[in-house]
């Protein structure tokens, strides 16, 4: 058996400090790598849009129908009341229904759709499927006759926080 060298050490590797000070640096950057690329994954804005093409084109039809709309000299007037949503509509549509999109200014996945039965001429309503605040932007068209729509933004002056009755 050999004696060590005076002055040297004869723990093993794994037993001294500056090994494991050494490792843990870089370690703790791959951890963190990895945190931000799940954190950037699932909680990514949904702002950009990938087919850049057929939303030009989809615009273009959307700008038809909201032309289509201004000559036939069509407004509406939303009112929230709890999960409760009526709207006014003015001008000359015969439709015994119409479909409201409800999207959420910044997260995709809050979106929805509510179909709306005519209630009495000029006045439809609809059943909500998530609660609405300012801000969200809204399209309404028909069911029967999808030559038109409009669009706009709900104020607070839409929203009655009172419960239905």
């Amino acid at each position: 058996m050999t004696k060590p060298l005076p002055g040297a050490d004869s723990k093993p590797w794994y037993r001294h400090f500056w090994p494991w000070f050494l490792i843990t640096l870089p370690a703790c950057v791959v951890v963190a790598g990895i945190w931000t690329a799940f954190i950037a994954s699932r909680h990514a804005d949904d702002l950009v849009v990938d087919e850049y093409y057929k939303d030009g084109l989809a615009i273009n039809v959307q700008l038809a129908k909201k032309q289509r709309a201004e000559e036939l000299g069509l407004s509406a007037r939303l009112h929230f009341n709890g999960d409760l949503v009526t709207v006014s509509l003015t001008g000359p549509v015969q439709d015994s229904g119409l479909l409201l999109q409800l999207s959420h200014p910044l997260e995709a996945d809050r979106d929805f759709t509510v179909p709306l039965a005519q209630i009495e001429p000029g006045s439809y309503r609809g059943s909500l499927n998530a609660e609405i605040t300012p801000n969200w932007h809204w399209t309404l068209q028909g069911l029967q006759q999808e030559d038109w729509r409009l669009d706009g933004k709900v104020q607070a002056a839409d929203i009655d926080n009172a419960p239905p009755g």
